[in-house]
Order: C-alpha cells, then sequence, then structure tokens
C-alpha cells in the first residue's frame, strides 16, 4: 500500500541550520533513505524549497487569484514529503518513526495514497 509521508516544520527554524547542521541532518535521513530504497520500499522523497519561492493559486474568485508565497499562515510549513510503499499504516508509521528519529523538531503526516489513473478508454493505440 503506498503511504506518503508529508514532512512539517517550522521553517525558520531549518534554515537557520549551519550547512554543518544541515549536512548532518541529511545523513541520518540518508540511512533511512538508503534502507527503504534497498528493501524496494521508497518511492520520490523531495525536500521542498522555501515557502518564499511558493506561489499560490487562490480559487476563491473568476479569474483564479495568483499571489506570491503560501495559502496558510501556519507555525509549521510543508518542507518535504516520502512517498513508500509498505504493507500497511503500522509499518508506514514505523518509517516515520525512524524519520523523526533523524529529523529533529517538526512532525509528520501520514497518509493513504490513491493512484490517479485517467481513464484510458478511448485512448488510440
Amino acid at each position: 500500500m503506498l503511504y506518503a509521508i508529508l514532512c512539517y516544520n517550522e521553517e525558520d527554524v531549518v534554515c537557520s541550520w549551519s550547512k554543518d547542521e544541515d549536512d548532518a541532518v541529511m545523513a541520518r535521513i540518508g540511512v533511512v533513505q538508503e534502507r527503504l530504497t534497498k528493501s524496494g520500499k521508497l518511492g520520490p522523497s523531495l525536500r521542498l524549497l522555501p515557502t518564499t519561492a511558493a506561489t499560490t493559486l487562490r480559487k476563491t474568485q473568476e479569474p483564479p487569484l495568483v499571489i506570491d508565497g503560501p495559502f496558510a499562515e501556519t507555525k509549521e510549513q510543508l518542507l518535504g514529503f516520502y512517498v513508500i510503499d509498505v504493507a500497511g499504516l503500522d509499518e508506514a508509521l514505523e518509517v516515520a518513526r525512524e524519520l523523526a528519529a533523524a529529523n529533529p523538531g517538526g512532525s509528520y503526516e501520514i497518509r493513504p495514497v490513491a493512484l490517479f489513473i485517467p481513464d484510458q478508454r478511448g485512448a488510440k493505440a
């Protein structure tokens, strides 16, 4: 079963880490990623650029409004995510616990993923 593990943390804190601190966190996370890769359970994993690089399309009007930055003002921001292929929620929680041990602060949201595959009927061969 596919799960997304969404990684939230305080962007100001993470962006204030020195290069050495960031490299140390990424090395610890790399250990978890390597284990998941070797076991065939790691799908895409991405680190998002800061919210200052974000653009939001707000659908509250026509035409939609395009604004700089994230939509929500929150203490923690979505900083990255993993897609894992595991047996179920218990195993997904084990992975999230490993990531949490490697990365100080923040939280992880574990959410089942359904693949979106458009209807292929009528497609020309």
